[in-house]
């Protein structure tokens, strides 16, 4: 992205033309990863849609930086770097929202997730499925342990199945959940 060069996925013709060109010579489904920085990341994603994606996985990391109060010289070699983690799971919570209601194909949620409660919140928003990234760093057994804690947090809310998850927040006639006793 040096020199004048632009990231892919922050303009939609593009964004949708690599869609097309990597989907012509796929034999495996096209999921597409979203980037966050852009204005409005709706019309990339509607746009990723018609060029024939399976489905996506939003969202990437943020652009961010840090400087040295010592040396006033910026920490990374880049000068800037993606920030993951607990950080941007609101952003990403609230774009998977958005975008979950403007296409048709499968979310795969990324962003912050750390617990059970956070898979079911990526879901409430419009998540098919979740992966997780920087919290193995933290706990290695973080995935397991999710799994683990999923069946009995869906049993408390009264789901039967973790795809009922999907979309609940703003599907009409969906939004009664209640915790068992």
């Amino acid at each position: 992205v040096k020199k004048g060069g632009i990231a892919f996925g922050t303009i939609p013709e593009i964004a949708a033309e690599l869609t097309k060109l990597v989907k012509e010579i796929s034999e495996v489904p096209v999921y597409v990863k979203l980037s966050p920085n852009v204005t409005d990341i709706v019309e990339i994603a509607k746009a990723i849609e018609a060029a024939g994606a399976d489905g996506l996985t939003m969202i990437n990391t943020i652009l961010g930086m840090r400087i040295d109060v010592k040396t006033a010289e910026p920490v990374l070699a880049n000068r800037t770097g993606g920030l993951s983690g607990p950080a941007i799971k609101p952003i990403a919570i609230r774009m998977i929202y958005e975008v979950s209601q403007a296409v048709s194909i499968p979310i795969i949620g990324m962003g912050g997730i750390r617990s059970a409660e956070d898979v079911i919140e990526f879901f409430y928003a419009g998540a098919s499925a979740v992966a997780i990234g920087t919290a193995n760093f933290i706990d290695p057994f973080v995935c397991p342990n999710i799994i683990a804690e999923l069946p009995p947090l869906l049993d408390k809310l009264g789901i039967d199945h973790i795809s009922e998850c999907t979309g609940r927040s703003w599907k009409k006639g969906e939004r009664s959940v209640y915790y068992r006793t």
